[in-house]
């Protein structure tokens, strides 16, 4: 009786130890990534390794094998936005095939006062290349040129200049770089099989609405900068000066707000969308509401169709997700800078209110921005 008792009680261990093995299994199997299920990994960890899942260096490893983030704390705040839109995974995870021995181009769209400088010299100065960018003391451009080949693999404005303007918009890049790009290269636009990709840098908008007050203030004013659509700049009427004289030092936040006209409010958008779309800057072809309707659309779909952006509020993301996106790798990690001049300046919430209406469409462009990285 009692050998009996124990027979059963060992077939029914072993019945049970399958079961949990089994259990372990599909768990791996159903759920690959640690990201994916969180709970049932930590629950698994304690049969396939005898007790509860202890930290180890494996466990900062990425997906497809390439490196977390181990900044992770200092910018995990994105983990916590509540989704609001719907991405495909193609969307959320972009990896371009970028033959830089070829014939494909980066280029940058570099929107004013959204650390788009530092990102620039990044490109040009700490990029690990099979033949880096060659930068002298006292020149404003790099020469960045293929391997085996005297043709450019970056347009930037550290390594072509302003070649299709001062801080040119995606109007204007697009219609521009594959003629510029070209001609460097002495080849037909009909002839050429170069593909362009094109990256940006987005800021939070109140801060970068701040920060741009505050160049004005010292004296910036862009005010060579062409904004060409369908082959014109704007007429004066369509877009007034928002002060007279040589620039506008000294303005005071109060009168930078109140100029209808100011390129400053919604620039993220305006910059990146299409402005064909909206009779360029002729303001009497459609309502105000419906032009800002258009301008977001085509600003958010050009954003999904960048082969990357990077975010300022996000250095470490920004450089991982540019590696990771490009296959390159930086030589020196970003750094979290702060302490800007948009940050030290002190406004009431009635002012913070203000300038967010001002930038109603950069405002919901950079709320999808944040989820789309």
């Amino acid at each position: 009786m009692d050998e009996k008792s124990n027979s059963s009680h060992q077939r029914f261990l072993v019945v049970l130890l399958m079961v949990l093995i089994f259990g372990v299994i599909m768990i791996q199997y159903v759920c690959p990534s640690k990201s994916e299920c969180q709970m049932l990994h930590h629950l698994g960890s304690w049969f396939t390794v005898g007790g509860p899942p202890r930290p180890r260096i494996g466990d900062n490893e990425m997906q497809d094998g390439l490196q977390k983030d181990p900044y992770i704390a200092e910018d995990g705040a994105l983990a916590r936005f509540v989704p609001r839109f719907n991405f495909t995974r193609a969307e959320l995870y972009r990896v371009v095939d970028f033959n830089m021995k070829g014939d494909d181009v980066i280029v940058f769209l570099h929107i004013q006062k959204t650390g788009g400088t530092t990102f620039g010299r990044h490109l040009v100065r700490n990029i690990k290349l099979e033949r880096p960018c060659e930068c002298h003391a006292g020149q404003k451009k790099c020469t960045c040129f293929r391997p085996g080949k005297k043709e450019t693999w970056l347009f930037s404005r550290f390594s072509t200049g302003w070649s299709c303007g001062l801080h040119a918009d995606w109007t204007e890049l697009t219609s521009c770089v594959p003629v510029v790009m070209n001609k460097k290269d002495k080849k037909s636009v009909q002839k050429s099989k170069k593909s362009f990709y094109y990256i940006t840098m987005l800021r939070d908008p109140v801060s970068r609405y701040l920060s741009e007050w505050k160049h004005v203030q010292r004296g910036a004013t862009w005010k060579t900068a062409l904004h060409m659509c369908d082959g014109r700049p704007p007429t004066q009427d369509e877009l007034p000066a928002c002060y007279s004289g040589d620039d506008w030092t000294g303005v005071s936040l109060a009168d930078f707000m109140n100029c209808p006209s100011n390129l400053a409010n919604n620039r993220q958008v305006r910059m990146l969308a299409d402005l064909s779309l909206v009779g360029c800057y002729n303001m009497s072809s459609m309502s105000e509401l419906e032009r800002g309707h258009v301008l977001l659309a085509s600003a958010k779909a050009n954003l999904r169709n960048m082969a990357f952006f990077g975010l300022t509020e996000f250095q470490r993301k920004t450089q991982y997700l540019f590696e990771r996106t490009f296959g390159l790798r930086f030589i020196r990690a970003f750094t979290q800078i702060n302490s800007t001049r948009a940050a030290s300046v002190g406004i009431s919430e009635k002012v913070r209110w203000r300038i967010e209406g001002l930038n109603a469409l950069d405002v919901e462009l950079y709320e999808y921005a944040k989820e789309l990285f």
